[in-house]
């Protein structure tokens, strides 16, 4: 009774219903973040006796937003709460989570936040939502970050007066960065959180969805890239090099000496190879795995000069959708 929820989507359908249901048992309230929705999901939630927000769209959307303005209306509807579980309209909470979150936490007053198991409902549609699934597979114990299905403490929400809204991507890091820096702790717990339907059946959605990862580099880099903390460097370094550096080089070679310089493009099998023998899942798995890991540098690349190519020329920063 001491936990709140706030959930935000747009145009889910049955995944916000899926969603819905699987918080409105567990927590003493919950809100609903509409983001400019066109099908039913408003009414549907209000039918199932949820509080619900309609987003401002006159403004720009982001997720930090959503989830910061559910967070008022949390506070307005049912203050006092002591955690409040962010989760997406396309997931389903797992029934055991709330109880076994909430008290780590209530033992643990150093902690911040804390996230379990998040697993794709679907793995084996796609290898993208297999890719997704590998992704939520994150170490237990202390971590840098949490992702967006998340417990978290209000007071330490409140105090960093929560998500940056104007990040497109990678606010739940940039939060817990923020956190560690005065002192609070996340942490992954070795249990079951919910199921994730990304429903990413095609290479377009998995490209645009890299692009954004890759704007999320560059921005997160910008805010906290400087030492102790370098937060992404090593990822947007890697990008820069793998998606721009090594293919200018090989084109520089190759203008100098000739056609012969193109060869050193082998360096991208090799590379895929040395990461899929070193795979800890099946052979096939392995190797798409390591693919789709050479492969997005491009399209994470792309994602940074959109966002140093936008903040040079003050253009303002939309949102980028894979769905």
């Amino acid at each position: 009774m001491r936990v709140g929820v706030v959930v935000i989507g747009r145009n889910e359908g049955e995944r916000l219903k899926r969603c819905l249901e699987s918080v409105v048992k567990l927590a003493k309230t919950v809100v609903y973040v509409d983001s400019g929705s066109t099908d039913n999901s408003v009414n549907m939630a209000r039918g199932m006796g949820v509080h619900v927000v309609d987003l401002d769209m006159s403004q720009p959307f982001t997720a930090a937003r959503a989830r910061n303005t559910g967070f008022e209306r949390l506070n307005e509807v049912s203050p006092g709460l002591d955690y409040v579980q962010f989760i997406d309209g396309d997931c389903e909470l797992h029934p055991d989570w709330l109880g076994k979150a909430s008290s780590f936490l209530d033992d643990r007053p150093e902690m911040a936040m804390v996230c379990g198991r998040l697993r794709e409902r679907f793995p084996e549609q796609s290898i993208y939502n297999r890719l997704c699934d590998i992704e939520w597979d994150t170490p237990v114990g202390e971590a840098k970050a949490c992702g967006g299905i998340a417990l978290v403490r209000t007071t330490a929400f409140e105090r960093l007066q929560g998500f940056r809204a104007d990040l497109i991507a990678g606010e739940e890091p940039e939060l817990c960065v923020r956190l560690r820096h005065t002192g609070w702790r996340v942490w992954r717990l070795d249990a079951e959180m919910a199921l994730h339907d990304a429903a990413m059946f095609r290479f377009g959605q998995w490209w645009k969805r890299a692009v954004r990862g890759g704007h999320a580099f560059a921005e997160g880099t910008a805010l906290h890239g400087s030492a102790p903390e370098r937060h992404w460097v090593r990822e947007s370094n890697s990008a820069w090099l793998w998606g721009l550096g090594i293919p200018l080089t090989i084109l520089l070679v190759t203008a100098v000496a000739g056609w012969a310089g193109l060869l050193l493009f082998a360096v991208y099998p090799a590379q895929i190879a040395r990461l899929a023998l070193r795979g800890r899942y099946s052979p096939r798995i392995n190797w798409w795995r390591a693919l789709f890991l050479v492969v997005g540098k491009f399209p994470e690349t792309l994602g940074q000069i959109k966002f140093h190519y936008r903040r040079l020329v003050g253009a303002k920063l939309s949102l980028i959708e894979y769905k």
